[in-house]
């Protein structure tokens, strides 16, 4: 479930760095120094908690460290003696409070989060008089908004919730909204929902499109997918410091539930100038892995891209991002067979098979990770072909599974998303090594409509695997600001898989949801950071507090491994650190 509102976007290339250590799921590799926060020469500075949370395999508790340079410079076990306590050195610090190693978000989206928390929130609106209340309130608090230059932008809205989907006319009957310009995205943003006002700019007879749908009854207002270009392209964007702005803010959010990095999973062309220049400043707290778009969705666009990576790994581009199918709330992720609930359609594919291995083998070749973007089992076939062909172009001595693997773990593949996988497929990713990028916040959002699109067998089969995929390291992450960003929400529903929000499983059970797919704290808290670090060549370097890593680490009021797993859900970080600079501090 992207959560870019619009499907242009640009790309900088990197060569792939070279494989080394195959790790297995709960090891991380040695670490490599990399200075950053603190100037070269500076004196190391100690701190000693309660207790300290390593997620290394060598060392998995500690009670002190020291950084210098941005890195963690030595790592204390509770035998030993710090500088301090030997009379080498007064430079320590004594808190109290419990460390573990700072979180990512495996996929998240930095700018469409920035500028949702200055659009109207839609999410959990009750029905369409409750959305148009929230849109109202908006315009109150925002004036001027509503015009042909200022279109009125949010998220969230969820025709199943209100029974139908909305129209244009909803809009432009009631006075209050009469007139007004906005494009609304659907909760999982592969449909935007638009007043009267936007479409009198287009056509009257208005073509449907490949990989898209415009949705026409009970009235015209609402554009799926490939469809949304139409719209897409007439809304006036915002100017690039009123985008930073988004940005600082969305920093600052992220920071403060505990993230210290992230996979942004596209990014625009514009957008990426905007960060290389805040990746300079002390407003950039966050590190960014990128994934990049061409301007035109799904083609291969080398004229527009460079190369970006910063030798503080503030924020580094090495990926593409393509797209197979919808989603599948709104019944465009692409399927096999058809949907139980829609039986007329199978979804969309938003690139055919054969142009999408094209598509992966030309920037494969070009150095880039390819990541896929494949919610239906059709699209994750899809995808799974396009990188069989793509490690076969790129080690083509390869002649068995056990090759292709070697290869496709210097590659990193991934599928975001990899909802819907058919037996078969999962069979295929096992034996390649092709990494999963998972959202266990989509499992319990979906779990109340995904027995009906699917079915029961497909549900019971092919939906929303996490424990089963282990072995080929599943990132996770929230798709924010489709889901919300905190990662111990995500860590809560891959642990019980029920809805961080209610604490309840499907229909209001105090059951999880196929608990068979349930992972232990230990495997979640490593999706949040040896997956993503493994995910973004960064194994050793992230997610872990062990010499050399970067110094960035989360203070706690208990031991996660100590919390009732329910606790979770209501969890607030007391400080996060990057770089050895605390970046969040809780207020009292």
């Amino acid at each position: 479930m992207p959560r870019q509102p619009q499907p242009n976007g640009s790309m900088y290339p990197m060569p792939l760095p070279r494989w080394g250590f195959i790790f297995s799921v709960m090891a991380i590799a040695l670490a490599v120094a990399v200075r950053l926060q603190q100037p070269v020469g500076a004196e190391p500075v100690t701190y000693c908690y309660k207790s300290v949370r390593t997620h290394d395999e060598e060392r998995a508790s500690a009670t002190c460290f020291s950084v210098q340079g941005g890195v963690f410079s030595r790592v204390w076990s509770h035998d030993e003696r710090t500088p301090a306590k030997s009379g080498e050195s007064s430079s320590e610090t004594v808190i109290n409070g419990h460390v573990m190693p700072g979180l990512w978000d495996g996929h998240g989206h930095l700018m469409a989060y920035g500028e949702f928390l200055h659009s109207v929130d839609l999410f959990g609106a009750k029905s369409l008089s409750e959305a148009k209340a929230r849109i109202k309130a908006y315009i109150k608090k925002n004036p001027g908004v509503g015009t042909k230059d200022r279109w009125i932008r949010g998220v969230g809205w969820d025709q199943d919730v209100y029974g139908r989907m909305p129209t244009a006319a909803d809009i432009e009957h009631d006075p209050d909204l009469k007139g007004t310009y906005m494009m609304l995205d659907r909760i999982d943003v592969h449909c935007i929902w638009v007043s009267q006002s936007v479409l009198d700019l287009l056509p009257p007879d208005i073509p449907d499109i490949p990989g898209g749908e415009i949705i026409r009854e009970p009235g015209m207002g609402v554009f799926c997918d490939n469809a949304m270009d139409y719209v897409v392209k007439l809304w006036p964007k915002p100017d690039a410091k009123s985008k930073a702005a988004a940005v600082k803010t969305a920093i600052s959010k992220l920071n403060q539930v505990g993230l210290v990095g992230m996979h942004d999973a596209s990014s625009l062309p514009d957008d990426i100038s905007i960060y290389r220049d805040m990746a300079s400043s002390d407003d950039w707290t966050l590190r960014v892995y990128g994934m990049y778009e061409c301007r035109q969705r799904n083609t291969f666009c080398p004229s527009e891209t460079t190369q970006i990576e910063r030798d503080d790994s503030k924020f580094t581009v090495k990926s593409v991002k393509l797209f197979a199918d919808g989603a599948l709330g709104s019944w465009g992720s692409a399927m096999i067979s058809p949907y139980a609930d829609h039986s007329w359609t199978s979804g969309s594919l938003l690139v055919n098979a054969s142009a999408l291995t094209t598509l992966t083998k030309s920037w494969a070749a070009a150095g880039y990770q390819v990541n896929i973007h494949a919610i239906g089992d059709l699209a994750n076939r899809n995808a799974i072909d396009a990188f069989v062909e793509a490690l076969k172009q790129q080690c083509p001595l390869a002649t068995t599974d056990a090759d292709l693997a070697a290869c496709q773990r210097a590659h990193r593949f991934r599928i975001e998303h990899a909802q819907i996988i058919h037996p078969d497929d999962q069979a295929r990713m096992h034996s390649l090594g092709i990494i999963p990028s998972i959202q266990p916040t989509h499992a319990t959002s979906d779990m109340k409509y995904a027995l009906d699109r699917l079915g029961p067998e497909r549900t019971d089969n092919e939906a929303y695997r996490m424990r089963s995929v282990l072995d080929i390291h599943p990132i996770l992450g929230s798709d924010f600001p489709v889901e919300p960003p905190n990662p111990f929400h995500g860590i809560y529903a891959a642990v019980s898989r029920k809805n961080p929000d209610t604490g309840l499983g499907v229909n209001g059970s105090h059951q999880g949801w196929h608990t068979d797919e349930a992972l232990s704290l230990d495997q979640a808290l490593w999706g949040f950071t040896g997956a993503t670090a493994y995910g973004a060549f960064l194994e050793g370097r992230a997610g872990l507090i062990k010499e050399g890593a970067f110094a960035d680490w989360l203070v706690l009021d208990e031991p996660i491994g100590a919390l009732d797993i329910e606790k979770l859900r209501t969890l607030q970080v007391r400080e996060t650190w990057v770089a050895g600079k605390k970046v969040y501090a809780r207020d009292g």
